[in-house]
């Protein structure tokens, strides 16, 4: 794929039309080895890890990196050997989990008939990746206190029951204002954990699981799950900000999460941006938000149903709005009126 040496392999790549090399950075060596890659142990796969990427040659003009098979959720033995047995032969370590509403492969629920239980449920399941995301950061952390080695979620999102009268085994799902909430909590948490989670992927983008368009022939449509991820996009590349987040609890069926839930950064032209999640699907949320001097523009997802969604007749249901629902207390400080089961963004341009 990448070698532009003059050997049979290479050869056999032009030959079928591809004269220059391929440019590839990124090399998964297998896929879920703990289930459908192979139901391997760790030792096992450790040693087949190593002996692979031994041949994944990383040629003068394109320097590959390899990114080792990880745990399956809580799985963290997986983790322990494959930093022991194989660390020093990674660039990465992956991580896969999903957000199941009712906790069972085997009856998922609905992408779009829910109550608020499920509602509930859905992100005490998904906030469940910061625990996932902090107790293998500290295995890693172990054997790579440089940090050499990242963590990548290369598989992450919801999985709910085949939508009613499609393939089941093509996975399509429905997308709602429910996605879009679990998508942006998810990136908070990788945000949070900056510091080791260098790679994370939703699957997949298009027409299975919590895609992030859908489409039928010649239609497309964007998921409230792609506004999600429009609107978080002004954290990319920047560097994070602590943030101490006080919230009232959202109780249900006897479990109990935070309402609120919050991230911020700051770009490269020093302006602060500030997402904040409310998952609680009745009532506002009064906030304070300190340090934001400057001038404040925001943006809202929010819906008026729980299971709103976009459809190919009404693609507008659920998308950005402005959002004036702030003022300033101070020079400083920020009072927003926070809608119920919304995500607000907040940019903020540093004063000279």
């Amino acid at each position: 794929m990448t070698s532009d040496a003059d050997s049979p392999m290479a050869d056999l790549r032009r030959k079928h039309g591809r004269m220059e090399p391929w440019r590839l950075r990124y090399f998964g060596v297998g896929n879920e080895n703990w289930g459908c890659g192979g139901n391997m142990r760790p030792e096992h796969y450790a040693d087949n890890y190593r002996r692979y990427a031994t041949y994944v040659k990383s040629y003068a003009n394109n320097p590959i990196e390899r990114i080792a098979c990880g745990a399956n959720g809580a799985d963290y033995e997986w983790t322990e050997t494959l930093m022991k047995s194989a660390g020093k032969q990674m660039a990465g370590l992956s991580l896969h989990h999903y957000t199941l509403p009712t906790g069972s492969w085997q009856k998922k629920g609905s992408s779009t008939a829910f109550g608020e239980d499920e509602w509930h449920s859905t992100f005490v399941h998904a906030l469940r990746m910061d625990e996932l995301v902090e107790r293998h950061s500290a295995i890693m952390e172990t054997y790579d206190p440089e940090r050499r080695v990242g963590l990548v979620v290369d598989e992450w999102g919801t999985w709910f029951d085949a939508e009613p009268g499609t393939n089941p085994g093509f996975l399509y799902q429905e997308s709602t204002l429910r996605d879009a909430l679990v998508a942006a909590l998810t990136l908070g948490i990788f945000c949070r954990h900056a510091a080791r989670v260098t790679m994370a992927n939703i699957a997949q983008t298009v027409n299975v699981l919590q895609a992030v368009i859908l489409t039928d022939g010649a239609r497309m449509r964007l998921t409230p799950t792609y506004h999600a991820f429009e609107m978080c996009a002004l954290h990319q590349g920047g560097t994070l900000v602590p943030l101490r987040v006080e919230s009232p609890e959202y109780r249900a069926k006897g479990a109990s999460i935070p309402a609120l839930h919050a991230w911020a950064s700051r770009d490269r032209d020093r302006r602060t941006h500030v997402s904040l999640v409310h998952l609680e699907p009745h009532q506002p949320l009064s906030v304070s938000i300190g340090a934001l001097p400057g001038t404040v523009t925001a943006r809202v997802l929010t819906a008026n149903a729980m299971n709103a969604e976009n459809t190919f007749e009404t693609p507008s249901t659920v998308t950005p709005a402005p959002f004036h629902g702030f003022t300033r207390r101070t020079d400083s400080t920020l009072e927003l009126e926070v809608p119920p089961k919304s995500l607000v963004t907040l940019s903020c341009a540093t004063v000279p």
